[in-house]
């Protein structure tokens, strides 16, 4: 479905080319706001919502003949930056008003699903959180408050973004570029309003101004497009949307096999002996962990079992040493063998969040496969509530550091960004560590699917992960 608005005059900017189209990626070069970074941003839509938008912004100084032949000047509107809140709130207006009719487009012809609100209204959300190597925002979007088009009565609600990163300290950026961040929410709040949506967009975590944006704008990005879907990453699998998506039946279910994607890696040192065949096979094989550490195997069989990739691991280590040498070169192996598993990445959804329990403990997951590793966590493992310096206790096999260790081996060597935070921490450290495996299994599951309607295509406004 495409929506388009041809010229509209606003607030002293007139908008022409304003256009949304679902399951297209427009060309970037059809975002042309006179402000640079914020033109990048609105280019996210593009990549991780998979609805197309262009928007081409004219006449701020009143001059709109002067201002048409200066469009190669992509930061023409910076200056000022007060005047960036008018020339935000335009865009967020009508960029907000044609995703509001894709939005009562989906939801009119949608069937009723768990996606619903639970109140027994004919309300619908979505939520998200988008991971950065620096940053990690959350959004929530609720369609149903108003019709969509126009004054759709939507709001925005949390808007705790700021500051900008810590650079410098205590105010974050005042200028990204050319972008006046301070000015993002006039966006937002216009988008909201003649969307019909609510929307709150958290800052969870992030010290970089940059990626706090840019997560923040992924992560309404992808929001919008399971808002769009009928699913979201609360309800999961219990969602008859998310199973024709996603499920055994689905497209992204054939395509994935398919792909035959397998990999096995023979690693040997002085320290460790290590054979991993890893499978993305929805588990056909099995999963069989042997790595002489009994509580690194439950970990391990966990993850792979929610993940539904069979996995087979024999290590012989050093044990009579420590734990170390082969809780470190397990994780290694497999993260090398699930990287080369998935080659280019190209055509998969690449990101999910997945929340789990396990005893006491809550713990999300929030993955990326970028390409660009860092796992970032709050997870209470130093601190944890027991003094416990083993995972399951004295005379267990695994210590708690080695925990924080497995983690962070195997996203480096996958080369996934991986925020993990604590919901709640468990009484036991075991508990926090299953809960936070089957957190990141699930989450993985959905990142290494393929999105069919990407036909192979990187999603990404670079168009690669692989530089």
């Amino acid at each position: 479905m495409t929506a388009t608005t041809e010229t509209t005059p606003t607030t002293g900017f007139e908008l022409s080319g304003v256009s949304a189209t679902d399951l297209t990626k427009a060309p970037s070069e059809g975002i042309n706001t006179g402000v640079g970074f914020f033109d990048h941003m609105l280019d996210q839509l593009n990549s991780h919502a998979q609805v197309g938008v262009s928007v081409t912004a004219t006449g701020g100084d009143g001059t709109s003949d002067d201002a048409l032949l200066l469009l190669s000047d992509r930061n023409r509107y910076a200056d000022p930056p007060e005047r960036q809140a008018d020339l935000m709130s335009a865009v967020g207006d009508v960029l907000g008003a044609e995703i509001g009719k894709l939005v009562a487009a989906t939801q009119k012809n949608a069937p009723e699903s768990s996606s619903s609100s639970s109140s027994g209204d004919d309300r619908r959300s979505s939520r998200f959180c988008c991971p950065l190597d620096e940053a990690l925002v959350e959004c929530t979007l609720t369609a149903g408050a108003g019709e969509g088009g126009g004054d759709g009565g939507g709001q925005l609600g949390d808007f705790t973004l700021a500051p900008y990163g810590i650079y410098p300290s205590p105010g974050g950026r005042t200028r990204i570029g050319k972008m006046a961040p301070a000015h993002l929410h006039c966006f937002f709040a216009a988008l909201a309003k003649s969307s019909g949506l609510s929307i709150d967009l958290r800052k969870i975590r992030g010290d970089n101004g940059h990626h706090v944006v840019e997560s923040a704008f992924k992560a309404f990005s992808r929001a919008l497009r399971n808002l769009l879907d009928g699913t979201t990453t609360t309800t999961g699998e219990k969602s008859a949307d998310f199973e024709a998506l996603w499920g055994v039946q689905s497209d992204s279910y054939r395509q994935s096999l398919e792909l035959n994607r397998t990999a096995s890696i023979s690693r040997k040192t002085k320290e460790t002996s290590i054979d991993v065949t890893l499978q993305l096979d929805w588990m056909h094989s099995g999963v069989t962990v042997s790595t002489g550490l009994p509580t690194l195997d439950a970990i391990f069989t966990k993850l792979a079992q929610e993940a539904k990739m069979s996995l087979s691991i024999k290590c012989a280590g050093d044990t009579w040493v420590d734990d170390h040498h082969t809780t470190e070169d397990v994780g290694i192996a497999i993260g090398q063998c699930l990287n080369k598993a998935l080659g280019t990445k190209a055509g998969l959804n690449r990101m999910w969040c997945a929340r789990a329990s396990a005893g006491e403990a809550t713990v999300e997951v929030t993955m990326d496969l970028s390409n660009r590793p860092c796992l970032t966590h709050n997870l209470a493992l130093a601190s944890n509530t027991g003094g416990e310096e083993f995972v399951g206790g004295e005379g267990c096999d695994l210590s708690v550091e080695m925990l924080e260790h497995a983690l962070d081996s195997l996203v480096m060597n996958g080369q996934m960004t991986v925020h993990i935070v604590q919901v709640k921490e468990g009484n036991k450290v075991l508990d926090t560590a299953l809960a936070a495996a089957d957190a990141f299994g699930q989450a993985l599951k959905l990142c290494l699917a393929v999105d069919p309607r990407r036909a192979g295509k990187t999603a990404s406004s670079k168009g690669t992960l692989s530089v």
